[in-house]
């Protein structure tokens, strides 16, 4: 793949403007697929969660989902859009292996959910209202790996295999206008929209939305416009991106990108681009069609969905407390410094910290914990650190070190034991013998050895330097495994050595 020519970042917006625009598919977390019953699940042997409506075959015919529908109602009305009181589903025609009927059911001229707006909140505190032009509902096509080649993309390999699990899941693709006025902050004001979706489907339960996963995907559109200039300039779709920093760094790229271009007096060519996180580039991928191109019609199969006022209503009533309202209360509530929440918040551990809590932790440690020792652990074996333990787990451990039963040391070797599936922390302890020494006897039978073995720290302790109290202290934890409250040792050794 060929180098592209940059411009550095400061130059391009001091010669051009960048205009956003996003489209953020998410995949709906029901128990069955879109227009079947065929199961919706991740993870399971290719080919299996099919159905003949999946495959497309003769004379099967689509039934709408009515969970997905209602979540789609959810999700519209989160975003401040309106609810269309009748919405149509469409096809929208091409050919790829991954859609078997060769064309996919969406909705086009009479989507959902429309006109709405997002107020996103940046790293500063910066409020930036993102315009949404509408959400409509759809079925996700296939997925296929191409075999052989040294990208993993189809140019190259020697063939594909096609699995049609994902194909027929049900998605809400939500579709920005123009995003004007980002500016230097482009970048971040992409990542920031993209967070704020996900943490609007994670707070309505719609959507697992695990972006590694492809439970959420994200399509940016950059384009830029000579300083000055009312005239949109040509845009690039990035296709697919699937993290939050690798949307950061598309948007930042493509601003280079073309500006480079548009300096050397070439021109744009609209298209798909990918994104490469191992290079940190994109390249290109195919010419962009138009709407016109894909030759919409309504889905003949399908009613109009009417959803009923109260219905809406009802969903309306539902919706839960504003994701970024929710994030200023629970700083004020457990008192964190800002560095200190933003910690939590970039770490994606907000849900499970608050889980947490409700457990009975105390916020701080709750804190500790997962941005700590379990984000250790999760980097370490390359995993997400919601998935090693409970926040249930988390909370008895740190009651556990908070009463004394545990100091830090034997709580992380505790929390690796309940990780690799040795049951909840007590059962850790018990069958481990990891719980800390109570009984002061030991403790002065192990400190008595140590002062008799180094008389010389015995002799400074007594001339009153108690620092050196630190040597005896190491050597009756080690003596006692580290299962031992330091505190309490040095309280002894003092004690035992005055006398």
């Amino acid at each position: 793949m060929a180098k592209d020519k940059l411009l550095s970042y400061e130059e391009a917006l001091e010669l051009y403007e960048p205009v956003l625009g996003f489209e953020v598919h998410v995949e709906l977390n029901t128990k069955t697929k879109m227009f079947s019953s065929a199961p919706n699940g991740f993870g399971d042997a290719p080919n299996t969660n099919i159905s003949p409506v999946c495959l497309g075959l003769p004379g099967s015919l689509p039934v709408v989902n009515e969970q997905a529908v209602r979540y789609s109602i959810s999700l519209g009305l989160a975003l401040g859009c309106s609810i269309a009181p009748s919405s149509r589903f469409a096809r929208k025609n091409y050919f790829y292996p991954d859609l078997a009927k060769n064309y996919q059911i969406s909705q086009f001229d009479e989507p959902i959910a429309f006109e709405g707006s997002v107020d996103v909140e940046l790293a500063d505190g910066t409020i930036v209202t993102v315009p949404i032009e509408r959400a409509h509902m759809e079925e996700d096509a296939g997925k296929l790996t191409h075999i052989g080649g040294s990208t993993g993309r189809i140019q190259g390999a020697e063939y594909s295999l096609v699995d049609y699990n994902r194909a027929g899941v049900p998605l809400v693709e939500i579709v920005t206008k123009p995003i004007y006025g980002t500016e230097h902050r482009a970048p971040e004001i992409a990542k920031a929209y993209v967070s704020a979706i996900r943490d609007i489907v994670v707070a309505l339960g719609i959507s697992d939305a695990k972006m590694e996963r492809g439970n959420l995907r994200c399509d940016a559109n950059i384009s830029l416009r000579p300083r000055g200039q009312e005239k949109l300039g040509t845009r690039t779709e990035t296709k697919n991106v699937n993290s939050l920093r690798s949307v950061e760094r598309a948007v930042r790229y493509e601003i280079q990108r073309q500006a480079a271009i548009l300096k050397d007096g070439g021109s744009i060519v609209q298209e798909t681009r990918h994104w490469h996180e191992d290079t940190g580039a994109t390249s290109a991928g195919r010419p962009k069609s138009d709407a016109d191109d894909y030759r919409y019609f309504p889905e003949p199969d399908l009613l109009p969905v009417v959803p009923s006022p109260e219905l809406i209503e009802e969903l309306r009533a539902a919706l839960p407390e504003q994701p970024a309202v929710r994030r200023r209360r629970l700083k004020s509530e457990w008192g964190f410094t800002d560095l200190e929440f933003q910690d939590v918040v970039n770490g994606g551990l907000l849900n499970e910290i608050t889980a947490t809590v409700e457990a009975g932790a105390a916020p701080a440690a709750a804190r500790k914990w997962w941005t700590g020792e379990i984000s250790r652990i999760a980097n370490q074996r390359d995993v997400e650190a919601t998935s090693l333990v409970s926040p249930e787990h988390v909370a008895a451990l740190a009651a556990l070190v908070e009463e004394g039963t545990l100091n830090d040391k034997l709580a992380r070797q505790v929390l690796e034991g309940v990780i690799d599936g040795e049951g909840t922390p007590q059962e850790v302890i018990d069958a481990r013998g990891l719980a800390l020494v109570s009984d002061d006897g030991p403790l002065i039978a192990a400190i008595d050895e140590a002062l008799a073995a180094q008389p010389d720290v015995l002799a400074k302790i007594r001339d009153g330097k108690v620092q050196a109290a630190g040597a005896v202290i190491g050597a009756v934890m080690k003596a006692m495994r580290g299962q031992a409250d330091a505190a309490r040792v040095r309280e002894l050794v003092l004690e035992r050595a005055s006398q």
